[in-house]
């Protein structure tokens, strides 16, 4: 998955450009038009930002060939661009002069530009080079090509533990460092960790991060004492004394391993509040099924007292963090040249289910999905369509003549449809037929969420909240779907991008296989 396809901004663009995150920087921050196209160096004024430069051979905008918008924000625009003398290509944060100074951000400006000029780590964003023109700041970034780690969390619902092992040590790596380097982050989550093309760990966006004076015996007695962060990841020490120490990224760490394995934080509210509520109550569970060793851990980090938490006291205290059972397969020598582990999500334990058995299958599945659909935009896999099927997207929508398009036998069962049916017309297309409605519970992670399913013969699978009587998702079918009968109640569909998870509470989902299986069949034939 590219980042420019990606609907979350894989590239932070300074803390107070962000809407979602929390962060006191952020209460005035004002909408401005997008950063002016790149303009030539010799027009450049001085200004109050730090002008240090990062590199002997100076860099600037004419040796850049700028490409996609890979995000935006308030005062700065992220863009793919390559060197036009090397050809490699890299991640370009522009940024807004008159903004920063307005909203008075060239604070974290420089913080993130300082912090990332003291950083050569593989687990970190790297800073190639900085430059200006007239009107613009230029980072040069790594261009982490798969974009941030939670949109795989979002995607798969969870990590299975291999995972989870595997990610937690690489962002644990680059933790260790970046204090070896008297460096805090203090804003630590999924959306600030990207995967680069190896599928390897890059953390970026250190506009709040704090740089001290490293000790000679690693000890983290200084503080930071400003509010920064994100709710749901903000350590208890920063609620209650507005002062975070290294101990915070740890705190941080238990919040991303519990979400890595879960699906979702630990502490999450109706509110910012009640998050915070949770946070220095330390009120949150395990659902049921969490893998005791990751338990330990999480339970060990997630600790108010901060000198208290594992990880804590300089580097003997990581070491100690290094050397949990949950790490026992890890080669910490070896974590940055060991290959990515294939994302599977995480099924919680029951007897009923062969784990090796469903590993094995739905990695042939990926695996053999992802290499048709690869490179391939026309294909069944792309369109979800036949080439020749007469009821392609276009037949099915705007359509009022049905009787050129649709057999007089299937315009029978419309007419009837609307009358049997009427309540879930309005989520078909004009000549699509359903085939079978029922309660559903689709599962993400531990967690699950009622929805009635209705399969048509278009082939598509619908999920609608039925309270509010909206459709919440749907499932285009492809020549490559795949659908796995686990149980008499859980099934899964496999498609090139994403494993759905179902759960009938009815315990026929024995039935919704063969009838999704009958239209897939109808529509692709014999698919192996």
């Amino acid at each position: 998955m590219s980042s420019g396809s990606n609907s979350i901004n894989p590239y932070p663009l300074t803390n107070g450009a962000k809407e979602n995150g929390y962060n006191s920087t952020n209460q005035n921050s004002q909408t401005t038009p997008p950063t002016r196209a790149p303009q030539p160096e010799s027009q450049a004024p001085k200004t109050q930002l730090s002008q240090t430069p990062l590199s002997v051979r100076k860099k600037g905008v004419k040796d850049f060939e700028f490409g996609k918008t890979l995000g935006e924000g308030s005062y700065s625009t992220v863009v793919s661009a390559r060197d036009r003398s090397t050809g490699r290509e890299y991640a370009i944060k522009i940024l807004d002069k008159k903004h920063i100074i307005k909203e008075k951000k060239v604070k974290y400006v420089n913080i993130e530009k300082n912090t990332l000029n003291k950083m050569n780590h593989p687990g970190i964003v790297r800073l190639y080079y900085t430059f200006q023109d007239h009107d613009s700041l230029y980072f040069v970034l790594d261009h982490a090509k798969n974009g941030e780690l939670l949109a795989f969390i979002k995607k798969l619902g969870s990590f299975d533990l291999n995972c989870t092992q595997y990610y937690t040590a690489q962002i644990l790596s680059s933790i260790e460092y970046m204090h070896s380097q008297g460096v805090i982050h203090r804003d630590l989550k999924p959306e600030n960790i990207l995967l680069d093309e190896k599928m390897h760990v890059k953390i970026t966006d250190f506009g709040t991060a704090k740089i001290f004076e490293s000790n000679a015996d690693g000890e983290e007695d200084a503080r930071a004492n400003s509010f920064v962060g994100t709710a749901e990841y903000v350590s208890p020490e920063l609620l209650k004394e507005k002062a975070a120490c290294k101990s915070s990224d740890f705190w941080a760490l238990g919040c991303i391993i519990y979400q890595l394995i879960a699906g979702r934080p630990p502490f999450k509210g109706t509110n910012e509040y009640m998050t915070f509520q949770k946070i220095v109550n330390l009120e949150y569970t395990f659902p049921e099924g969490f893998p005791p060793v990751a338990k330990d851990l999480v339970q060990k980090l997630l600790v108010l007292n901060p000198s208290e938490r594992l990880g804590s006291g300089g580097n003997a205290g990581i070491e100690k963090l290094k050397v949990h059972p949950f790490f026992q397969e890890i080669k910490w020598d070896k974590i940055w040249e060991m290959p990515a582990p294939r994302l599977l999500p995480y099924l919680p334990p029951n007897p009923q289910y062969n784990k090796e058995e469903f590993r094995t299958n739905t990695s042939a599945y990926l695996s053999e999905l992802s290499d048709r659909s690869e490179g391939n935009n026309n294909s069944p896999i792309a369109t979800g369509l036949k080439q020749n099927d007469p009821f392609r997207l276009e037949s099915w929508v705007g359509s009022e003549d049905l009787s050129e398009k649709v057999d007089p036998e299937k315009i029978k069962k419309l007419e009837e449809q609307k009358r049997t049916s009427a309540q879930w017309v309005r989520f078909l297309f004009k000549s699509e037929l359903i085939i079978r409605v029922g309660p559903i519970n689709k599962r993400k992670g531990f967690f699950t969420k009622k929805f009635l399913l209705i399969l048509t013969d278009f082939p598509r699978l619908i999920y609608v909240d039925q309270e509010k009587m909206t459709q919440k998702g749907e499932i285009y079918s492809n020549s490559r779907m795949v659908v796995e009968l686990k149980n008499k109640k859980t099934f899964f569909v496999h498609t090139p991008r994403k494993t759905y998870y179902f759960d009938d509470p009815n315990a026929t989902a024995n039935e919704w296989v063969n009838k999704i299986n009958e239209q897939l069949v109808a529509n692709y034939g014999e698919m192996f």
